[in-house]
């Protein structure tokens, strides 16, 4: 292989010829700058420069090799040798240290130091939802609405967190939801937040945007019985690469799939959009409306999303993999028995966090409905899960209370991880939570989580807002 002088990688930094060096291998990017899905510019503004950290800071190491041809590789370099680009000067108060992990005593504290901590582009792409942020800001607030009818004089002096999730132990009604791109926060990026939820007994769902290799992450789990899913975005070839997706995940021993449904395109996302970072691209005013392309983090990892797949996924995903299927993103109690009906294992109530279409409704208000229109899947043969907006161990109590057997945690695991705090932070966060659904289960005079029923909760304001124009 070629020893490529730092000089001569140097002068490839056009649209033309485009060369970059990602862990001391030099890559000719030229033919797959217009394919990026995240634009040419994101390329171009480290061309003929090592573009190892920003790389690093999205993908796995292995991706490059499996995404260019083998003779799009040049050489090797000694990143020493290569001219150094301009460096801005970081604004003095752009990352500040975190405060002590010890004064974290809520989730809402996490969201605190992430927005201090973060660089611009992570916080834009973790915070953000679609258009006004409207859903976002109401998947946490219909919690409000619910109250909570506590029992007393019940023997609660012990009190027991743990479940089953599509037959797996964990030690709360709780999974990590797969959120992606985990290094944006940390460099450990999702093998952090499998340690962390091995060491406290849940389940974390990995991402297919994940920036560490299902290998590597499996790797980091503190036992081999710890149990790890996989949400699946269905890809535009959905019979060579979605297939070859399931196949490695399961052979590197997943225990399910979770099949995301809610983006079949990715959301307006608007302050991920305006971090663009590609201030210092020369801009051709005609491309931006001829060749107009979205280029926030989020258009830029999930370009190849099939939008095109039916229920009939479903069957074709029995087909290829005999784990239990999970759909991902149900948001109306038409679509919950739809699911119902095709015998799928599992359904999770989410509008995706609010980031894919503003003003859709929240998951718990979903979930109200169901127990109002179609009562006959809860509890049945297929479990649901709520995805949005838990913030506090109550969140997590009504959620059970409407029927659900497990929440997910979404964006309070990266905030969790920001700071430096890694796993660690994420260990904190699932232990505040777990104290607050503990002595929270012990006002209302639940020992169990099967204890935990409706009748413990006065859902009146909520059921203002269910629609009455359902049809089954």
């Amino acid at each position: 292989m070629a020893k490529i002088a730092g000089i001569e990688l140097s002068k490839h930094n056009s649209r033309q010829s485009c060369w970059l060096a990602i862990h001391g291998e030099v890559w000719d990017v030229s033919t797959f700058v217009d394919e990026h899905p995240g634009g040419a510019a994101l390329i171009l503004k480290v061309a003929g420069q090592d573009a190892t950290s920003q790389y690093d800071m999205f993908h796995s190491r292995e991706l490059v090799a499996e995404t260019l041809d083998p003779e799009a590789r040049k050489g090797t370099v000694d990143a020493s040798t290569i001219p150094k680009a301009e460096a801005r000067p970081e604004s003095k108060d752009q990352r500040k240290k975190a405060p002590p992990l010890s004064t974290m005593i809520s989730l809402n504290d996490f969201e605190g130091v992430a927005e201090r901590t973060m660089s611009p582009a992570a916080w834009a792409y973790v915070s953000s939802g679609a258009d006004d942020e409207i859903s976002v800001r109401y998947n946490a607030r219909i919690y409000q609405k619910v109250f909570l009818r506590g029992r007393v004089l019940r023997k609660v002096g012990t009190v027991d967190c743990s479940t089953e999730i599509l037959g797996c132990r964990s030690a709360m009604p709780i999974y990590t939801s797969p959120v992606g791109l985990a290094k944006l926060v940390h460099p450990l990026g999702e093998c952090a937040i499998a340690a962390a939820n091995g060491k406290e007994g849940i389940i974390q769902v990995v991402n297919t945007v994940s920036s560490m290799p299902i290998e590597a992450i499996m790797d980091a789990r503190v036992s081999e019985d710890q149990v790890i899913f996989w949400q699946l975005y269905a890809d535009k070839d959905l019979t060579t690469k979605s297939k070859a997706l399931v196949e490695r995940v399961e052979k590197a021993g997943v225990k399910a799939i979770w099949l995301t449904v809610d983006s079949p395109v990715v959301g307006n996302r608007e302050r991920d959009e305006r971090l663009k970072s590609v201030a210092d691209v020369e801009e051709k005013i005609e491309e931006v409306v001829e060749k107009p392309q979205g280029m926030g983090i989020a258009k830029a990892n999930t370009g190849f999303i099939n939008a095109d797949i039916q229920w009939d996924v479903i069957q074709w995903l029995r087909r290829t993999t005999n784990l239990p299927i999970v759909v991902k993103g149900i948001q109306s109690v038409e679509d919950a028995v739809a699911a119902y009906e095709s015998r799928v294992d599992g359904i999770v109530l989410s509008n995706h966090g609010g980031r894919s279409q503003d003003t859709s409704q929240p998951p718990l208000l979903t979930l109200l409905e169901i127990n109002h229109y179609a009562p006959h899947i809860i509890g049945k043969d297929m479990q649901i899960f709520v995805d949005g907006g838990i913030r506090r161990g109550t969140d997590i109590i009504k959620a059970l209370a409407l029927g659900a057997t497990a929440v997910g945690i979404g964006r309070p695991v990266l905030y969790s991880m920001s700071g430096d705090f890694g796993e660690y932070g994420v260990r904190r966060m699932l232990q505040i939570l777990r104290n607050e659904l503990q002595t929270n289960m012990s006002f209302i005079g639940a020992s169990t989580v099967r204890d935990i029923h409706m009748g413990m909760l006065n859902t009146r304001k909520l059921e203002r807002m269910m629609t009455g124009s359902v049809r089954l």
